[in-house]
């Protein structure tokens, strides 16, 4: 094994769980901060902000509030972090879904503050890590940031978590079965202990979703609901940690973050994006790499995706109206130098990866795809 030292944010420093998590993890944010700024965005969550910021009144917490207007937009977050300035504040709450927590940590990371995560959705494990996706105005990738650590405390109360449309628990299956498919391609040789460990963590949380998945879908007050629900939000920010950068993101990723450059009439969410981006790293896999037990895993992961609602096309997805030059700028944009498509182990380019879109095993997407070459 290489002697290179490696420097990992593994996981938040508390972490309370459960229903009704609120009730005991509100205690602990006096021993934390005073005069925390609560950030957040969506109006069918800020009931949940208005409660939370009235509770800490009560413990004599002078919580200071500020609205997000983007998706972990710089914009936001000069903006913000002048307010918390101007306002004496000495931690960050961020409430809500994936990007307004990559939002609060962003913000907690920049003032050097201690950042207290509650989920609100399981739609992504944002609330755990120590890592932050930075979004343009319009919602286009532009870059991640790490940061320097994760979380002070995450809070995952499953009330506030049932409140959240089933959808956002399908994109954050989607978000969490991507950790399998992209760390056991790019991970595959590392001699490292760690990584070969939270490999074999994803696989297991695969399996746990393949098992649980549907039922929790359809029954958030089930034993399998709960297992999932943490598997995406929890489980899948510690497989990050604990494996580092090479066990975090490959093609699936990639190709999200090329395809948000897309502008689109229908908002996707971050994990569907990521799900169908994994049908197209198993068909790079089938193309590249002549590899013919991928079409068996395309199958499976397809008829899984069917069963739970999430997209299966670009017509889903809402790109049904893309055109050739955008189809090609977005997979320019994925294969990059710096992006993690060059961490599968065979070579990929912007030609490879617009094959594989193509040709993925979904008749709907080929033939919008084929349209948009044809104009």
């Amino acid at each position: 094994m290489s002697n290179i030292l490696s420097l990992n944010s593994i996981a938040p420093k508390k972490l309370i769980r459960g229903e009704n998590a609120w009730v005991k993890g509100k205690q602990l944010i006096p021993l934390i901060c005073r005069i925390p700024i609560i950030i957040g965005r969506s109006k069918s969550t800020l009931h949940i902000r208005e409660y939370i910021k009235s509770d800490l009144h009560k413990l004599g917490i002078k919580a200071i509030t500020s609205e997000l207007k983007y998706d972990c937009c710089e914009l936001d977050i000069d903006r913000i972090k002048t307010h918390s300035q101007n306002n004496n504040c000495d931690a960050v709450i961020a409430i809500g879904g994936g990007k307004a927590l990559d939002s609060g940590k962003l913000l907690a990371d920049r003032l050097c503050m201690p950042c207290i995560t509650i989920p609100t959705s399981a739609s992504t494990c944002a609330g755990w890590t120590a890592l932050s996706n930075i979004y343009s105005p319009k919602g286009a990738f532009i870059r991640d940031e790490i940061l320097k650590s994760c979380p002070e405390l995450l809070i995952f109360d499953h009330t506030f978590v049932k409140q959240a449309p089933t959808r956002t628990l399908a994109s954050g299956i989607g978000d969490a079965l991507a950790k399998w498919y992209e760390a056991s391609s790019t991970c595959i040789s590392s001699s490292d202990g760690l990584v070969q460990q939270a490999v074999q963590m994803a696989r297991i949380l695969r399996d746990q979703i393949f098992i649980d998945g549907a039922e929790a879908i359809q029954n958030p007050n089930s034993d399998a609901w709960t297992r999932v629900a943490e598997g995406c939000a929890l489980t899948a920010g510690l497989i990050g940690g604990l494996g580092g950068s090479q066990c975090r993101t490959a093609a699936a990723h990639a190709l999200h973050n090329g395809l948000t450059q897309i502008e689109s009439s229908k908002q996707s969410l971050h994990g569907e994006i990521v799900c169908f981006g994994i049908l197209v790293q198993l068909n790079l896999e089938k193309i590249c790499k002549k590899n013919q037990l991928a079409s068996q895993t395309i199958k499976q992961l397809f008829e899984f995706m069917q069963k739970i609602g999430l997209p299966q096309n670009l017509k889903e997805l809402g790109l049904e109206e893309i055109n050739t030059n955008q189809l090609k700028e977005a997979c320019i944009f994925a294969c990059k130098d710096s992006s993690d498509i060059h961490k599968l182990p065979f070579e990929v380019n912007a030609n490879m990866l617009l094959k594989a879109l193509i040709t993925t095993k979904e008749k709907d997407s080929i033939s919008i795809l084929q349209k948009a070459l044809e104009k």
